[in-house]
């Protein structure tokens, strides 16, 4: 029987980033389900200036990268670099340009704001992640989506990409964890997707785009939501409308969690 391909679409993973909750989970997830049942994973993030690409061995690989990618009626070049866990035979793809992932820091400035260019930067990491994949050549059952980083993922899966292919019969998850910014994030934001088949609605309801205006969609487009941690219930309320999607509480066995629900997804 083929495996089942899960494909995570992380804002953060160790040893890369640093250690937070979500980066260590987004770490141990994946080898907890290579280990334990017939699957296949693929694991992206961004390739951040913070790290330290010699010492994490990171390299480009050429016949990934080289795709041109369009943001707000601009050209963006997308570079692909791939590291190994080598303890855990884990593969990790970063997408990079140096426009948007060169400085020294990664979603949020000394003030804990989000960075003014973050709506192009998220654009831009989303579409390199499925860009990339099919260049791959490899269909994913499950796209799992960590941080709202990711959050545009499920609404591009669901709408652009709904009849492609690669992307079809994908499930979508989405992994909300305590990574609030303080500021908003540009309102062109809905202008500068591209998505043709949504540009007569207006996504966001709110006045501003805020961490909440991101993770309502990223839910509203996902088939099942869960709290990556255990903040996640309080921060979460009235957020997410868990009457009208899977939501999926935090307990303390999350690995366990996710393989099961892994499974329940993808049973025939």
């Amino acid at each position: 029987m083929d495996p089942t391909r899960i494909l995570y679409i992380y804002q953060e993973i160790l040893p890369y980033t640093p250690e937070t909750i979500a980066a260590k989970f987004c770490r141990e997830l994946p080898q907890f389900i290579q280990e334990n049942g017939n699957f296949e994973v693929r694991i992206f993030a961004p390739c951040y200036g913070i790290i330290n690409e010699r010492r994490n061995q990171l390299h480009e690989v050429q016949r990934l990268s080289g795709l041109n990618l369009i943001v707000d009626d601009n050209d963006y070049q997308l570079i692909i670099k791939v590291a190994s866990i080598q303890t855990v035979r884990l593969q990790v793809y970063f997408i990079d340009n140096e426009a948007f992932f060169r400085r020294r820091a990664m979603l949020v400035d000394e003030n804990n704001e989000s960075f003014k260019d973050n709506d192009k930067r998220i654009i831009f990491y989303t579409q390199g992640v499925l860009e990339t994949i099919k260049k791959l050549r490899w269909t994913p059952d499950i796209i799992h989506c960590s941080g709202w980083f990711s959050s545009l993922a499920p609404l591009y899966i669901k709408t652009m990409y709904s009849t492609d292919p690669f992307y079809a019969k994908s499930k979508v998850i989405f992994s909300a964890f305590n990574d609030k910014f303080t500021n908003t994030i540009n309102k062109k934001l809905e202008k500068r997707l591209g998505i043709k088949e949504i540009e007569q609605q207006k996504l966001i309801k709110d006045k501003e785009i805020t961490w909440e205006s991101l993770i309502r969609l990223a839910s509203q487009y996902s088939d099942v939501v869960v709290e990556g941690d255990s903040d996640m219930k309080n921060l979460l309320k009235g957020v997410v409308d868990t009457k009208e999607v899977k939501y999926l509480k935090y307990k303390e066995d999350m690995q366990a969690t996710y393989l099961d629900l892994y499974n329940k997804l993808t049973a025939k």
